[in-house]
């Protein structure tokens, strides 16, 4: 989704790769439960507090800066998620995965089980609802599932099934489980298979992406 212009408030709002592969289905699956927003296109350095025309102007950068058009890729947009911190957060949350990449032979399994820093003043490295995963392209693992959160929205995410095509797939959970593909056929001439995992805490915002690997056997 995304504003064309700063005159006018028009909104443009499309449906992404997945989305559309969803609402192909026709099956019920497709259900907007929640929405985030993002401030993806927005640099704040541009903000000039020493605007010799005074305060009013002081993000006159940042409010005549051209907007982002909505796109269909979810590994590419919603980096920045807007969320609310508790009051006095002085360190924006990270997330540490355990890994900084991840690679797997073939039929290999590994479960994840992210940890948000600097979270809460310290005191927790959980959040209370889990973390969404996306993998960019879901043919390179035949499990790919979340556990740890039991919503009935966690469950019904985590249960959808993909056709087969170069898609992503997001899952939420506490902890995600990986499992390598076993189809040869998918490496074609190749002896590894590429991907990306990105997680974001569904309370925090925070974000990290790492470079999935799959090796051939």
């Amino acid at each position: 989704m995304g504003y064309l212009n700063n005159a006018v408030v028009t909104v443009d709002a499309i449906l992404t790769d997945k989305g559309r592969e969803l609402l192909a289905k026709n099956d019920g699956t497709f259900r907007i439960t929640q929405f985030a927003l993002s401030d993806d296109e927005i640099d704040y350095t541009l903000y000039n507090p020493t605007n010799p025309s005074g305060s009013a102007y002081y993000g006159q950068a940042i409010e005549n800066m051209p907007l982002l058009e909505a796109f269909p890729l979810v590994t590419q947009e919603m980096k920045y998620v807007l969320t609310t911190l508790p009051r006095g957060t002085s360190k924006m949350p990270v997330l540490d995965l355990g890994y900084a990449a991840i690679t797997l032979k073939q039929g290999a399994s590994l479960a994840v089980t992210p940890q948000t820093l600097n979270y809460l003043g310290g005191n927790s490295t959980y959040e209370t609802s889990g973390y969404t995963a996306t993998i960019s392209d879901v043919r390179t693992l035949s499990t790919f599932n979340g556990v740890g959160i039991n919503t009935p929205d966690a469950i019904a995410l985590n249960s959808t099934t993909t056709v087969g095509t170069n898609v992503s797939k997001t899952v939420v959970g506490t902890t995600i489980n990986l499992t390598a593909t076993t189809v040869n056929t998918l490496f074609g001439s190749n002896t590894i298979l590429q991907a990306t995992l990105t997680v974001v805490g569904r309370d925090s915002g925070a974000r990290i992406t790492i470079p999935v690997t799959i090796t051939k056997q």
